[in-house]
């Protein structure tokens, strides 16, 4: 409806989806299947909950989560590719499942407990640069987090991201 209020927060976007997804599935799709859920439940939803997000969807092979706080949005980044690292340690390279993940600070919609605007997007097309096992971070992310934790960052440059102005 046309001058109906939305309710908007700032908030830091992580998205994080599976590499060669179908490619593992095409394999063995029931086996991909449930140790994907294995992974969502030992290892990723509980350092969501550890670093105070809130899931809000799987979608499929991935996950879109909110955090109040870009610090606790890469801590739980890290906490999960760090833990995949180590769950994929004695797998054949075909055979790992690793995340891509993107985080980016934005303005977003909130309805009906989804998300949505820009900073969804960009956080959603951030995660397809990251490289498998990777953490991909916008600008706005890694300056909210300059001087607050003790990593190092990789500046890629600037990057056009499919339909985002």
């Amino acid at each position: 409806m046309v001058g109906e209020r939305v309710e908007r927060r700032l908030r830091a976007i992580l998205a994080a989806d599976v590499v060669g997804y179908s490619r593992l599935t095409g394999v063995d799709e029931e086996g991909t299947h449930f140790r994907l859920k294995e992974h969502l439940r030992v290892l990723v939803d509980p350092s969501i909950a550890e670093h105070r997000g809130r899931v809000v969807k799987n979608t499929g092979d991935g996950v879109l989560v909110e955090f109040g706080s870009v610090v606790d949005a890469l801590r739980c980044a890290l906490n999960v590719q760090r833990g995949m690292t180590e769950r994929n340690k004695n797998l054949p390279p075909d055979e790992r499942i690793e995340f891509r993940i993107g985080i980016n600070v934005g303005d977003i919609i909130l309805d009906s407990g989804d998300i949505f605007g820009d900073g969804v997007n960009v956080a959603a097309r951030l995660e397809g640069l990251a490289e498998p096992g990777g953490i991909c971070l916008s600008d706005d992310a890694q300056r909210q987090l300059r001087g607050k934790l003790d990593i190092a960052f990789e500046d890629a440059g600037e990057h056009r991201l499919k339909n985002i102005p």
